[in-house]
């Protein structure tokens, strides 16, 4: 009888994919497995500690596969390195009860369910009749979200008061979208007449359970958390920063970066302000102008377009001078962002196929106007040479990483870093020239820096430096946090008030962009040391796209050596 070889890492992570997606149809539908779209997951505690069970079962098998000849070679030692840390992170969230307080205006299982329909396919009869059966699938969803909630509060695990209120709002929306219908009964309305009655009852029964949870957040949550902290602490956010940037961060030594950061941008940001209001006062005068009068675009479709048009342009001229993509790699499509979302651009990943393109999504906030200024810069982050690059790229040499590489062990910080590096790239190839985008660029690269400084400071209560425009020696609140967002960023207090509602719902992500960044440059500065006249960077960007995910440290050690 011939021996059973166990696997090697590649193919451990692997298998622990297959076994995700059999747990968490959602994740098989930003993958592109047809037979997810018909289920959603167990929201459930007990579910939630089913894919617990999987991680400590995967962390065992790693062990062994490591322990095999060729388990240490350089794709098997990478694959290891992220399999290990993302799962590791994962449980400490976990074993904390993390997911039993899980509210907020992003992020949730709740929102996990509705965003998930934008992406199921909806080309056949045959798919729109596992929307249908997905549909039917939303009340015990929303059943076992509401089941943790309740055994958090029974353990006295509260969420934040302030997401909590956000997040009751957000529901009233996907309840009734105006119309006197809800957000699921809009989707279905494009389904095929034979299968109308189906797609109405079920999404019907959809919209039904959004209320009940709307209600029993209003009426039995949010009285009970009344009172409770919005910040998180130190130990708390030390988890989740672990969790959304890949390594244990100094967090006194980043909250300090971010001020560094602050101080340098403030200055660019002066100078080229005056370039576009003399006399201006502040940068964000000077943008504030830019609203009234700068160049901007007039109609939703117009801007969907437009953004289109600007991430084409991106491909043709970036592919072949500082990247070499494959012809899938340069499709993507520019999207307008469904009612009820937050405020922030985002962008999603093609199918393993690519039989979904990637895309990326703008909320308008019920805006039909647009300025320029502040569009070129984040869709070189959301779309081309930022996360579309990136992430498509991973689907693309999935097969010489491994499935889990290019997929689901994405670490926040390794993405939204290299996303804003993207812009800075663009800045240095001289994309930027016109004051009006440079300073766009530069406010987006404020809003990063400021993440940094209220994030970390408002969580750990942290005092604001002496050198500091913004109340010397006082200690960070939420309040002070909005306030301070909100005069550095030229975004309307709605996109501010969102984004600070963000920072509370999901600590220590928001952090991940400009720290992020900075390892994507001390990799690329390590290398080019390394090398010296003969660094190639079209060459290292290719191999820095092609490596998989990794947590910062990880990043910085794997981006030294190509």
């Amino acid at each position: 009888m011939s021996e059973t070889k166990s696997p090697l890492p590649r193919e451990v992570a692997d298998a622990y994919v297959d076994e995700l997606i059999a747990l968490d149809p959602v994740t098989g539908t930003y993958l592109g497995v047809a037979e997810s779209s018909s289920r959603l997951p167990d929201f459930s505690p007990a579910g939630q500690e089913a894919l617990a069970e999987l991680a400590r079962t995967t962390l065992a098998r790693l062990a062994e596969a490591e322990r095999r000849p060729g388990g240490d070679s350089d794709v098997e030692r990478r694959c290891a390195r992220l399999l290990r840390e993302r799962l590791t992170a994962e449980l400490a969230v976990h074993e904390a009860d993390e997911g039993l307080r899980s509210v907020g205006n992003m992020g949730t299982a709740a929102h996990s369910v509705r965003e998930v329909f934008t992406l199921t396919p909806t080309q056949t009869d045959e798919d729109w009749a596992r929307v249908a059966e997905r549909l039917r699938a939303v009340p015990a969803a929303f059943a076992g979200y509401r089941a943790s909630l309740a055994l958090g509060l029974e353990r006295e695990l509260y969420a934040a008061p302030r997401p909590t209120a956000t997040f009751v709002e957000q529901l009233g929306e996907w309840a009734d979208t105006g119309e006197g219908r809800g957000w699921f009964e809009d989707f279905a309305a494009d389904g095929p007449e034979s299968l109308r009655a189906e797609l109405d009852e079920a999404a019907h029964g959809a919209t039904a359970a959004v209320a009940e949870l709307r209600e029993w957040m209003r009426d039995v949550y949010a009285p009970a958390i009344e009172g409770a902290p919005d910040t998180v602490g130190r130990e708390r956010y030390a988890r989740w920063s672990r969790y959304y940037n890949g390594t244990d961060l100094d967090l006194d030594e980043a909250y300090a970066y971010g001020w560094a950061e602050y101080h340098r941008l403030l200055a660019e940001m002066r100078a080229e302000a005056e370039k576009i209001l003399p006399g201006a006062g502040t940068p964000w005068v000077a943008l504030a102008h830019l609203d009234e009068h700068g160049r901007h675009i007039e109609g939703v479709d117009e801007v969907r377009d437009w953004l289109q048009g600007l991430m084409d342009q991106a491909i043709e001229q970036l592919d072949g001078t500082h990247f070499e993509l494959a012809e899938r790699v340069r499709r993507v499509e520019s999207r307008i962002a469904p009612p009820g979302s937050a405020a922030a651009p985002y962008y999603t990943a093609p199918s393993e196929d690519f039989s979904r393109p990637g895309r990326t999504w703008l909320p308008t906030m019920g805006q039909t106007r647009f300025p320029v200024y502040d569009l070129v810069s984040t869709w070189y982050h959301e779309g081309v040479p930022g996360h579309h690059l990136q992430l498509a790229q991973w689907t693309h040499v999935a097969e010489s990483l491994s499935r889990y590489q290019a997929s689901v062990g994405m670490v926040s910080a390794n993405a939204e870093g290299w996303a804003l590096y993207a812009e800075r790239l663009m800045d240095e190839l001289g994309y930027l020239t016109d004051a009006e985008q440079r300073l766009g660029y530069l406010d987006a690269q404020m809003m990063r820096a400021a993440r940094v400084v209220v994030d970390i400071g408002m969580h750990l209560e942290l005092e604001i430096p002496a050198d500091s425009p913004f109340h010397p020696g006082e200690r960070w609140t939420p309040k002070l946090a909005q306030e301070f967002f909100g005069a550095h960023s030229s975004r309307p207090a709605d996109f501010v008030e969102s984004e600070l509602t963000r920072y509370l719902t999901i600590p220590g992500q928001a952090i991940g962009y400009k720290l992020g960044e900075r390892a994507w440059l001390l990799g690329r500065e390590k290398a080019r040391e390394r090398h010296g006249d003969a660094f190639d960077p079209k060459a290292w960007h290719m191999a820095a796209l092609s490596q998989g995910s990794l947590g910062l440290d990880d990043l910085v050690d794997e981006l030294s050596r190509l």
